[in-house]
């Protein structure tokens, strides 16, 4: 479970984004959508402790982000929208970092670039990859182990087909095992079956919606809707 206790955070004093900001996120897939500028990479960042809060908390599994940072992070995979790593790692480099972290043994993140197409690559340098390559390597990063709590901004965007199966099965296998999904998605109609809640923001404001309508017509007329700010 991710819970902010009373977060506040602002980019600048005069664009404030998130004010006392209290919501739980329990175990299931819960999509956070909104119009662009609403917060929703943001609140993503913040759980993922990319970005540190003004005042307030987040506990992941009861222990803190920032005073309990070892044990707090080690279960957390983040995707960012934009990939920002190293440019002189090599993705081996980062999916082996990754392992050590995560106490799994190196060959677990070779089995992770292969899933998505990038052993060939593996001894390539960050700055040698495409956009696209380089989204696949932090993903890649993110399906070493078992984590119990993703943090999914975009994941399907720059994929081809196969690799967008392949995320959608690791990603119901992991809420299967329990696991606690923050999903931010302009494409939403992917994540239907699998999203438990939903909370859609408006500048930074928390709307939690926990009853989705059950036909998937509804659900994606319902979400579409939220989407646009309504």
């Amino acid at each position: 479970m991710i819970r902010f206790e009373g977060v506040a955070f602002d980019y600048s004093p005069d664009r404030p984004l998130f004010r006392g900001l209290t919501a739980e996120f329990r175990p299931g897939l819960t999509l956070i959508i909104g119009l662009n500028g609403a917060g929703k990479s943001t609140l993503l960042k913040l759980a993922a402790g990319v970005e540190k809060p003004d005042s307030g908390r987040i506990l992941v599994d009861g222990r803190d982000l920032w005073t309990d940072e070892a044990e707090a992070r080690r279960s957390l995979a983040y995707l960012p929208e934009h990939p920002d790593v190293t440019p002189y790692a090599t993705i081996l480099d980062l999916v082996r970092l990754v392992c050590r972290l995560r106490r799994e043994p190196p060959s677990i993140g070779d089995q992770a670039l292969d899933v998505f197409g990038l052993g060939p690559y593996a001894r390539r340098s960050i700055r040698e990859l495409s956009l696209g390559q380089r989204r696949r390597a932090v993903f890649a990063a993110a399906l070493v182990g078992a984590p119990a709590h993703l943090l999914l901004d975009e994941p399907l965007e720059g994929m081809d087909r196969k690799i967008r199966e392949d995320i959608l099965s690791w990603l119901g296998g992991r809420l299967a095992g329990g696991a606690t999904a923050l999903v931010s998605s302009h494409d939403l109609e992917p994540f239907l079956e699998l999203a438990t809640s939903v909370v859609g923001l408006r500048e930074g404001r928390p709307r939690p919606v926990e009853a989705l309508p059950a036909p998937k017509a509804e659900r994606l007329a319902f979400l579409d809707r939220l989407a646009r700010g309504e």
